[in-house]
């Protein structure tokens, strides 16, 4: 008997580019709706965040469907979340672009700012620094992945007290350290695009889907 393919909403809020989004999960194994019906967000095994341009058109944009309750209220009852590029981002408290201060949703402590590069920006392919135990790069941590940004944290300000275990944090480089990948408790998210890096995006994808 073949399992059913799980449900994952992919958040429509105006955000570009978003039907690559939508063909990498249905080839991951996905049954996929782009949607702002909130309904339909709850409903859905996983919801998936995307997010291109700047950190404030983003943050404005979700606040026009309602889109920080959605997401909050699926990761207060457990249920699973991916934010995928500025889609990660937002997960922080703030973001600062050329000396712009916007809110995020704050389910991270933390602010995005510039990397810390002599070029920005952070364009094409590089490898991560996946930690022994992670679910989201099982099978490809030696891989390389797609990153399109000038932006990033730099920092992670959880430290995790029993019984509640710690987040697993891939990092990368660009001049500086900064986060690549987080995966925490119901919320994961990638600051690469997994949609754009061919196979081991899709294997990426496909893990997550396993934690439905």
């Amino acid at each position: 008997m073949t399992a059913a393919r799980p449900s994952v909403a992919v958040l429509d809020y105006g955000s570009g580019n978003v039907h690559s989004a939508v063909k990498a999960l249905e080839l991951a194994g996905a049954n996929v709706e782009l949607t702002a019906d909130a309904a339909k967000v709850a409903a859905a095994d996983g919801l998936l965040v995307p997010g291109v341009g700047a950190f404030s058109a983003v943050m404005k944009a979700l606040e026009g469907v309602n889109g920080a309750e959605m997401i909050d209220r699926r990761l207060a009852g457990g249920r699973p979340v991916l934010g995928i590029c500025v889609g990660m981002q937002v997960m922080f408290e703030r973001g600062i672009e050329r000396g712009l201060t916007t809110e995020g949703l704050g389910e991270w402590p933390g602010t995005v700012d510039q990397l810390d590069a002599p070029v920005v920006p952070h364009m094409g392919w590089n490898t991560v620094d996946v930690p022994e135990d992670s679910v989201l790069f099982d099978g490809v941590a030696d891989e390389r992945f797609y990153f399109v940004h000038s932006y990033g944290a730099k920092e992670w300000g959880i430290d995790a007290m029993p019984p509640f275990p710690a987040a697993r944090l891939t990092w990368a480089e660009h001049g500086g350290r900064f986060l690549a990948a987080v995966e925490n408790g119901p919320l994961s998210a990638t600051q690469f695009h997994p949609e754009k890096s061919g196979e081991p995006g899709i294997r990426v994808l496909s893990n997550w889907l396993r934690t439905l």
